[in-house]
């Protein structure tokens, strides 16, 4: 919310109707304080014959609120200036959590485990907490602002939103309490950090390969798994433009279960402002690419310990002893394939890259010599006689 604003408006995408039988609904239109926004009645309270439990919210959910708050306000000011890891891990954490324990979260949580007990599925919710943390950990990362935009983000009752170019809302993948699967290449997941800032990860495969099947699952896919996370690759510094907030928006609409909320009214409708809604040409299929031309080829990490020994890993994860730490094909392939994106990329944003990163000690965006912008073109050209 702004400075000094106290309640939300909150509209309800399928308000009830007002008696059994009645065409007539309930008003969808309310302006609420945050904390009834999205309340549900004993959406955590546990049940064992007549004793209810709130044990779960309040210690569970209450303590990681608690440390969330400190973890998105880091990211939401995040500058490469110094690195927080506590704040990095409760935010995966706190985002992984976020995604389950929605009303559509645990009922996906629920249909997943063939189960129909509130109580089993909020245990289980505990036992998967950092389900989607490792996948998370090796997306590329960026940090969009919408400064420049007259409207800002919204938030819904899902908040921790999945958005794949190949699966619009009516899909076999979106439907009931359906979202993308984020280790599907061309799935993105993006969580608002205030309303300017959004988090945004898009898998690394499909950074360096947007030629590929949108729904083809990433490389080294496995969820529950230690990795390592790299504080210089987080790309900052792109400022949206109105339409791209707008699209955004609108992805948060289509995606929500009931409810969406915003600090302004007319925010609600993005719908009505977009310059489209075709779901697979939104930004022109690319509304939430991260900056190509700051991602390379490789990446392996090592670490070296006190003790003398040392741990590496791939830049999809493996272990050294893993099929797929070394992958000749597959290297060629995206090589070839991140190459020739950068290329079109650059002839269509221009020489001045839309984000910036530390892992050459920038400090603001970098533009594109002259010579190559023409070595970009040249590649194309190449690529077009193939």
């Amino acid at each position: 919310m702004f400075p000094g604003q106290h309640r939300y408006f909150r509209l309800d995408l399928t308000p009830e109707a007002v008696r059994p039988g009645s065409t007539k609904t309930r008003k969808d239109l309310h302006h609420w304080a945050p904390r009834r926004v999205f309340a549900e009645d004993d959406l955590y309270t546990t049940r064992w014959g007549d004793i209810t439990n709130v044990e779960i919210e309040k210690f569970f959910f209450g303590k990681l609120d608690a440390k969330a708050r400190h973890a998105v306000e880091f990211f939401e000011k995040f500058d490469h200036t110094r690195i927080d890891s506590e704040a990095f891990n409760t935010l995966m954490t706190y985002m992984s959590v976020q995604k389950l324990r929605t009303p559509k979260g645990l009922a996906n949580l629920s249909e997943q485990l063939k189960n129909l007990n509130q109580n089993m599925t909020l245990l289980a919710l505990q036992s998967v907490q950092n389900m989607y943390c490792a996948v998370w950990t090796e997306a590329v990362w960026q940090i969009a602002d919408a400064s420049s935009s007259n409207t800002k983000f919204i938030i819904s009752d899902h908040p921790v939103t999945v958005y794949n170019r190949a699966c619009p809302p009516l899909s076999k993948w979106c439907r009931g309490n359906g979202d993308p699967d984020i280790r599907m290449s061309a799935s993105h997941t993006y969580f608002p950090l205030s309303l300017n800032k959004v988090l945004i990860l898009t898998n690394l495969s499909w950074v360096r390969n947007p030629y590929q099947n949108e729904l083809r699952i990433r490389p080294n896919p496995g969820l529950f798994r230690d990795t390592i996370f790299n504080f210089q690759s987080v790309q900052i510094g792109r400022m949206l433009a109105e339409d791209e907030v707008l699209l955004i928006n609108l992805v948060t609409k289509k995606r929500a279960k009931r409810y969406i909320a915003a600090a302004e009214n007319e925010w609600l409708y993005p719908e009505r402002r977009v310059s489209t809604d075709y779901w697979k040409k939104l930004g022109d299929g690319y509304l939430f690419m991260p900056e190509p031309r700051l991602v390379h080829m490789g990446g392996e990490v090592v670490v070296g310990y006190k003790s003398g020994g040392s741990d590496s890993w791939s830049e999809y994860g493996h272990k050294p002893w893993q099929k797929g730490f070394k992958d000749t094909a597959r290297e060629r392939q995206e090589s070839k394939a991140l190459y020739r994106f950068q290329a079109e990329w650059a002839l269509r944003q221009g020489a001045r890259h839309t984000a910036f990163n530390s892992d050459f000690a920038r400090t603001e965006r970098h533009t594109d010599s002259n010579e190559m912008m023409e070595h970009y073109r040249s590649l194309l050209q190449k690529e077009s006689r193939h």
